[in-house]
């Protein structure tokens, strides 16, 4: 079986961002990077599918030629190939852009299944992973908390607000993966060691222009000073009446 993860690279829950000096989108200087936490569950489910089923997995990113570091940490715990589509400005393209280049890519690779978190840490979107599903024309199963796959399909659990739904689905199929699904493994020395010079190709892709534009990006209003109202039991009215009559909360 062709098996396919899609990850991003995005900065460290940590890093504090700063916007350019056209207020149009991050400035990136000095920032650290990781790869998203969802992304992480996609790769692992992508390897344990191999596990249990037999054939490969490729983990896939669109970015900057540096994110081969985040792809050979998942060479190291299990994954069989790797690629970048090289785009140094991933980070400024939106859903749709990144979707249809991922959809070409897994397209050409003959894959059968597709895993991708379930959002990306940065954008917040929950959008990629669905978007590629339709550019493929394949079945697409969300937010997964449990699944069970066969060599032409499975059932797959998803948590919605309503509860928890069971789908069964074919292959082909897109898998988005939420918390719960598993716990992602950590590399072992003797799969670093055997990954540390394996080459990661970079590749071209046909571009895609954006759609969305992104009109202005701006921090968030810097919070009110907080205040002591006062200690003990003979607090509480003082708190009441702030909550109902500052705050509006109550």
């Amino acid at each position: 079986m062709k098996i396919v993860a899609c990850i991003k690279r995005v900065p460290t829950t940590e890093a504090q961002v700063k916007t350019t000096s056209d207020s149009k989108g991050l400035d990136t200087t000095g920032l650290t990077w990781m790869c998203s936490f969802y992304d992480e569950i996609a790769v692992e489910q992508a390897i344990q599918t191999k596990e249990k089923l037999g054939g490969d997995v490729t983990v896939l990113t669109l970015g900057p030629a540096d994110a081969s570091k985040e792809l050979r940490e998942f060479l190291a715990r299990g994954a069989d190939n790797a690629a970048v589509l090289k785009d140094e400005q991933w980070h400024q393209r939106d859903a749709r852009a990144t979707a249809k280049v991922l959809a070409a890519r897994i397209q050409k690779s003959g894959a059968e299944i597709a895993y991708f978190g379930k959002v990306a840490t940065d954008r917040d979107n929950s959008a990629v992973g669905l978007m590629c599903a339709t550019y493929l024309g394949w079945a697409c199963v969300s937010d997964v908390t449990k699944l069970e796959l066969t060599a032409t399909g499975g059932t797959a659990q998803r948590e919605t607000e309503h509860g928890v739904e069971t789908v069964t689905f074919t292959l082909p199929a897109v898998i988005t993966c939420n918390k719960g699904l598993n716990e992602p493994r950590r590399a072992n020395l003797k799969g670093i060691m055997a990954v540390k010079t394996k080459p990661i190709p970079e590749e071209s892709f046909e571009d895609v222009a954006n759609q969305q534009v992104v009109a202005k990006v701006e921090p968030p209003p810097a919070r009110k000073a907080g205040r002591i109202v006062g200690e003990g039991a003979a607090a509480v009215p003082a708190l009441i009446q702030a909550l109902r009559g500052e705050a509006g909360v109550i």
